[in-house]
């Protein structure tokens, strides 16, 4: 298992669903582990009975069908399938809304889910979603990339009240990839995930949507500055070591006629 997750963390996370597919075939016995551990890149559906879009994902499927936050039905229809009480289903219609709002002011568009479930331990869990499609025939406003995806997964396990006060557990993953393919910066492909934890006790004074709404808000800038710092800088460190500007080898090899 250990040697599993070693191989899925180094692939690119546009292969993982081919990876996972295979490791499931090669470890039929570690298959629930594997399922619930690898983050694959976010599949989408069209809720028909709203006609919006929402995200699938592990903690809205039942069997083979999905739940939609926005009508509460699975897609395809499922006679039994597990639903939220009606305070966590509240809940769950308040934080689509304002997190449909966070999305469009950070990404500029994309498609997002929010849903929420019991947990044992006399808490809930919530799971944030958001998928942005940045390719040219798709969200990408700017229409710089040839194909480009960005995956945010943020799960948080919300312990039960205690004197006003409930313990918060932040997991997030980002997964991000990129292509072009122009004239001017030829053909180029990056991909990678991280993954970040946050834990804390907080006052639940201003209710749990707000306090969760800050810790993902704080958590998604420090993942966005990692992303920004190791794969953008250091490829772009890489490449100008390697191929360095005209002007840099100019200013390096100056012409021997000026010498």
């Amino acid at each position: 298992m250990e040697a599993a997750m070693g191989l899925i963390r180094r692939i690119p996370p546009k292969h993982s669903e081919t990876a996972l597919s295979a490791l499931l075939s090669l470890l039929p016995h570690h298959s629930s582990d594997l399922l619930s551990q690898v983050d694959q890149p976010l599949q989408v559906l069209c809720d028909v009975d709203s006609g919006k879009e929402f995200i699938l994902c592990e903690y809205n499927r039942d069997a083979d069908s999905y739940r939609s936050p926005w009508s509460n039905k699975y897609h395809p229809p499922l006679e039994d399938g597990l639903h939220p009480s009606p305070e966590l289903r509240d809940l769950e219609i308040e934080a689509n809304d304002v997190f449909a709002v966070y999305r469009d002011q950070y990404y500029e568009g994309g498609i997002s889910s929010v849903y929420v479930w019991e947990d044992e331990n006399e808490g809930f869990v919530a799971c944030f979603l958001i998928k942005k499609d940045g390719s040219k025939s798709a969200h990408g406003r700017r229409g710089y990339l040839q194909e480009g995806a960005w995956d945010a997964i943020h799960v948080i396990e919300v312990g039960p009240e205690d004197e006003g006060m409930a313990h918060y557990c932040l997991t997030s993953t980002v997964m991000l990839s990129l292509t072009t393919n122009d004239d001017s910066s030829g053909t180029f492909n990056l991909s990678g995930s991280i993954r970040r934890q946050m834990s804390m006790d907080l006052s639940v004074t201003e209710g749990h949507l707000c306090n969760m709404g800050r810790m993902i808000e704080e958590l998604e800038g420090k993942l966005r500055n990692s992303l920004e710092q190791v794969y953008f800088g250091k490829t772009k460190e890489m490449v100008c070591t390697l191929r360095p500007p005209s002007e840099l080898v100019l200013m390096k090899f100056p012409d021997s006629r000026d010498v």
